[in-house]
């Protein structure tokens, strides 16, 4: 039988258990002692009330609400704006993989999708084990590690179908998985508590930082003045020195700005044929004829 609303509010949400709520009261008075404006606090209490339960509750919502001096409709509004917040239970590991456009041309699409189908889930659903909560991500501005599976806000990078599927499987079979790079994991609740701004526990995490890849980092060295290695389209190194000029092809020198995506000849990259007018030149009336 199908359930009627009938759009009667909801009743109070129920408190934490006082032991529960005294604890988190201690946290939450160290997270607003540092900010000038207590609802500034808002974004970290809720990684705080979702590393509590694995997401945030209504009880959650209203304890922000009590310590801030908020309404929980103005708690709510954020709540529900922000996608790292949690609406509804949630599994041990959140397994994200990105589908923006340069990590769904390169797998991503092909991922999730299979991982769909090998779980037996949907986008934003859970395993019956309550193992792995699967969906699809934002960018998270690792594109030159594409395509990318991020479990608990930590990369996994360059992946296929095949490494994204045993590594779901791993999990699920509580086996020790390692991050492309970054801090090892922690499950998702230890995550959340970590971006409430509390020390993370684990030994080393903090000094396993992961880095910018060799492509993200190309303009920086341009930037700095760093003379990149000139390539073709294709990848294959240029020619340089003395004899560059004479590469194979016709194509121009490999010191030419345009020498790493414009490997043929043409007005736009040789430099023995520039594009645009020529200064001093009038054209005859023949060719205005033509």
């Amino acid at each position: 039988m199908t359930e009627v609303s009938l759009g009667l509010p909801q009743p109070p949400a129920p408190p934490y258990p006082e032991d529960v709520r005294s604890r988190l009261e201690a946290d939450a008075a160290e997270v607003i002692g540092r900010y000038p404006d207590s609802r500034s606090a808002l974004l970290p209490l809720l990684h705080l009330v979702q590393s509590e339960e694995g997401y945030v509750t209504r009880t959650g919502m209203q304890f922000c609400a009590d310590v801030l001096g908020l309404t929980t409709a103005e708690v709510t509004a954020v709540a529900t704006f922000y996608s790292m917040y949690r609406r509804k239970p949630s599994g041990e590991h959140q397994v994200g993989v990105c589908t923006n456009t340069l990590c769904a041309v390169l797998g991503g699409d092909a991922i999730f999708a299979d991982l769909q189908r090998h779980l037996g889930i949907g986008n934003g659903e859970t395993t019956e084990d309550g193992r792995v909560t699967l969906e699809h991500i934002e960018c998270n501005a690792a594109c030159d590690f594409a395509p990318v599976v991020m479990v608990d806000w930590e990369f996994f990078d360059n992946q296929t179908v095949e490494s994204a599927r045993e590594l779901v499987d791993r999990l699920r079979a509580g086996e020790e998985v390692v991050p492309t790079r970054g801090a090892p994991l922690c499950g998702f609740r230890a995550t959340a508590r970590v971006l409430a701004g509390f020390p993370d526990p684990r030994p080393g995490a903090v000094a396993a930082g992961g880095s910018a890849g060799p492509a993200s980092l190309a303009g920086l060295r341009l930037a700095k003045g760093d003379e990149p290695a000139a390539r073709t389209a294709a990848g294959a190194r240029r020619p340089a020195g003395p004899d560059a000029d004479s590469a194979p092809g016709g194509r121009p020198p490999a010191t030419h700005p345009s020498s790493h995506d414009a490997p043929q000849p043409s007005a736009a990259s040789d430099p023995g044929h520039p594009a645009g007018p020529v200064a001093g030149r009038r054209r005859t009336d023949e060719e205005d004829e033509r």
